[in-house]
């Protein structure tokens, strides 16, 4: 015999309403009595709740009526409605605190619906027109919860009306509540706080990865107007998130994120390397500047305080590359459980950024439309491209010399006799004559210098040369001065002082007339560039005897190294004229402390340094305020001009010729974004004739160079003062 049971469900309600206790199941007049049911199959699946009174077979008392409430499963027991093996006639009940549900079973020979190949799915609402035989489903286990990320279950149940706050039932269709007695963590207690917390998060790693997408490689460039762009690489994201698989997905996603981590690293370098060198971070030469870094931050902070700079800078690094990844996991798994709403989405961010950027539409002249991720790693790909061509161009550059096969008797004719000085001023650029904040003492102490060389016979014209490095990498404005070849990168460098290229020390060397020496208070280890140079002998850190503290990154005084060098090399008898090059570091940033001149009698060893160097401000005074930064950057070129014009008034005479410069603009955030590569040149003597050599140059008279002053790169300075002073070409 067969029954059949309406596929209507109840809705649930906020109240459980009473009903009677059903009699035990009794044999009817008429009715066969069943055996023991088989076995559900079906534990877990979907509750369906039936109308009793319908599902009643002819002849039995049906339950009373009233909505019905399903009985929530108690652990270790057969959940309610499931046919089980048993000679009970009364209907096993779960021990919950709801009304209990009457056992409806299935006939002898019938199978239960919901079990074994025949079970329906989640979105089955009930029987088949009344032809299949329907059990009662147990609702899920505790542990069981088909519901979504966002807490909401699946379709398929109780169409016919909300859940209410009271409802008996954790286990019952559209509820996320767990079973009576059961907490999912903490999410289960605190489900609002769990909610806001997802969204937050989810709305964190958004705002990371726009950032990401936008973000500029210039300081200057944060503004507002910058991060209300439409990227395109989040709409191709986007769409491809859409096609792909879960696994792929993933990966996919995985990847993208740590490329786009990788690149925001490279920006944050890029920041740093405009803001002190002028230039952003080259992927291929500049890894070797990092450890000339750490030890700048040693001589400035301490060993301690480096280490700490260095940990935090690996630390943010890898924070970087994780965050960036998981966002962009997230957001594509977002997107991914989404998809109606994404693709909607997608198609409109894509059709505002095409007519974005057809239209040319702009905020405060940065365009809607962008594409900055893709721009920047083609930037990226062409540098990379362009260095590796730079090199195999340079080395032929490099072997080309004008004046590599002058005989050394028509080398330099017109200073023979001389004792040559050529003295770089570490950072002197245009900046410290010309910004308003820093022009005025500087040009005071130059004005106030000139009148000291006047006074003592000298006189002095000055000139502009473009420096080929910016901010820093002083050794490239040096090499590139010296040789006559634009050395504006490391590779350029270590391929010029490979070679034997003729420096003008080198030069000097060449005649046979002069003994080239090399003071350079900077280099505090071995210097194999001094065969290059031409260098017979070099005074460094080490050999010049100073006993004072150091002053942040310069190891002393320029004072006392010009005093140094009078001590040990040009105050002594020698049998030929000297050719000197003098590194000056005292105006090496962060310019503080800087020292003060003393009286010539008291330097001594320089511990009377000691007092002015505790007196002096710290660095961390001054490094994060950009103002306090030019004041002291200028008293620091106001000190080393000193210093050396007071060195030249007292010890030079008739034969004596200085030609000083700057070796690069100081960093930007002194020098000013955007500021010129420029830096100021002069050339003093006694001998009326040695000026007169340069006098179509075009120079300035004095020590400051006027502003419409003649500008050459500084690679063309060796040819021309070969060429001024009686040297023959012979390439």
């Amino acid at each position: 015999m067969s029954f059949t049971s309406s596929s209507r469900q109840l809705p649930n309600t906020d109240e459980t309403p009473e009903r009677e206790t059903p009699e035990p199941d009794a044999p009817s007049p008429g009715i066969e009595q069943p055996g023991p049911a088989p076995q559900d199959a079906s534990a877990g699946a979907p509750d369906h709740t039936r109308d009793a009174a319908t599902d009643a077979e002819p002849g039995q008392d049906a339950p009373s009526s009233g909505p019905e409430q399903p009985a929530p499963t108690a652990e270790g027991q057969p959940a309610v409605g499931t046919a089980h093996d048993t000679t009970d006639p009364e209907p096993e009940r779960g021990e919950t605190d709801a009304e209990p549900e009457p056992v409806v079973r299935a006939p002898e020979g019938e199978v239960p619906a919901g079990s074994g190949a025949g079970s329906s799915s989640d979105e089955d609402d009930g029987g088949d027109d009344g032809e299949e035989p329907v059990s009662v489903s147990s609702p899920p286990s505790a542990g069981h919860a088909d519901a979504g990320t966002d807490g909401s279950t699946d379709e398929g149940g109780d169409e016919g009306g909300e859940t209410g706050p009271a409802a008996p039932s954790a286990g019952g269709v559209g509820e996320a509540a767990p079973p009576s007695g059961r907490v999912r963590g903490w999410r289960g207690r605190y489900p609002v706080a769990a909610t806001v917390l997802a969204w937050t998060v989810t709305g964190l790693a958004a705002v990371l990865v726009l950032f990401a997408l936008l973000m500029p490689g210039k300081a200057d460039q944060f503004h507002p107007a910058q991060f209300l762009r439409v990227p395109v690489e989040a709409v191709f994201g986007a769409a491809l998130v859409l096609v792909l698989p879960r696994r792929p997905r993933i990966a996919v996603s995985a990847v993208a994120g740590l490329a786009l981590g990788v690149l925001t690293v490279l920006n944050l370098l890029d920041v740093g390397f405009n803001e002190y060198l002028g230039r952003g971070f080259n992927v291929v030469l500049d890894w070797a500047l990092f450890s000339d870094a750490q030890a700048y931050l040693q001589d400035t902070f301490g060993g301690g305080g480096a280490l700490g700079i260095a940990i935090l800078a690996v630390v943010l690094v890898i924070a970087v590359l994780a965050l960036v990844t998981l966002s962009v996991v997230r957001l594509g798994s977002l997107v991914a459980r989404n998809s109606e709403v994404a693709t909607r989405a997608t198609l409109v961010t894509a059709i505002v950024w095409v007519t974005c950027a057809a239209l040319g539409v702009q905020v405060t002249g940065v365009p809607i439309a962008s594409e900055h991720v893709a721009l920047a790693v083609q930037d990226r790909a062409h540098r990379v491209r362009d260095t590796i061509r730079d090199e195999a161009e340079f080395q032929k550059i490099a072997k080309k010399d004008t004046f590599a096969n002058t005989p050394p008797d028509q080398l330099l004719t017109d200073l023979r006799g001389k004792d040559m000085m050529i003295t770089f001023i570490e950072s002197y650029g245009r900046s410290a004559i010309e910004d308003p904040v820093m022009a005025p003492g500087v040009d005071a102490t130059l004005t106030a210098e000139n009148k000291k060389l006047t006074g003592a016979g000298f006189a002095a014209k000055s000139g502009w040369l473009t420096s080929a490095t910016y901010g820093g990498s002083s050794w490239l404005g040096h090499s590139t001065f010296l040789s006559g070849l634009w050395i504006n990168n490391q590779q350029r460098y270590r391929t010029v002082t490979a070679g034997d290229h003729l420096t003008l020390p080198g030069a000097f060397k060449k005649t046979g007339d002069w003994d080239t020496v090399g003071v350079m208070p900077g280099v505090q280890k071995a210097w194999p560039e001094q065969k290059f140079y031409g260098i017979d002998k070099l005074y460094d850190s080490r050999d010049l005897g100073y006993r004072g503290p150091k002053f942040s990154w310069s190891t002393m005084p320029d004072q006392y190294a010009l005093t140094a060098f009078e001590r040990l090399v040009h105050g002594k008898k020698h049998d030929k004229p000297l050719m000197s090059t003098i590194i000056l570091t005292s105006s090496h940033q962060p310019w503080a402390p800087i020292p003060r001149t003393v009286p010539q009698d008291q330097v001594g060893d320089g511990s009377v340094y000691d007092a002015i160097e505790k007196a002096g401000k710290r660095p961390g005074d001054i490094i994060t305020d950009a103002r306090k930064s030019k004041e002291e950057y200028g008293k620091s070129i106001q000190y080393s001009v000193t210093s050396l014009i007071d060195y030249l008034v007292k010890y030079g005479d008739k034969n004596t010729v200085l030609i000083f410069l700057g070796d690069h603009q100081p960093i930007a955030r002194v020098s000013g974004d955007h500021a010129s590569r420029d830096v100021p040149v002069s050339i003093v003597a006694k001998d009326p004739k040695v000026l007169d050599r340069i006098a179509d140059w075009g120079w300035t008279d004095g020590l400051r160079p006027e502003h419409n002053a003649p500008v050459w790169k500084m690679s063309a300075f060796r040819d021309r003062f070969l060429t001024a002073y009686g040297s023959t070409p012979h390439s």
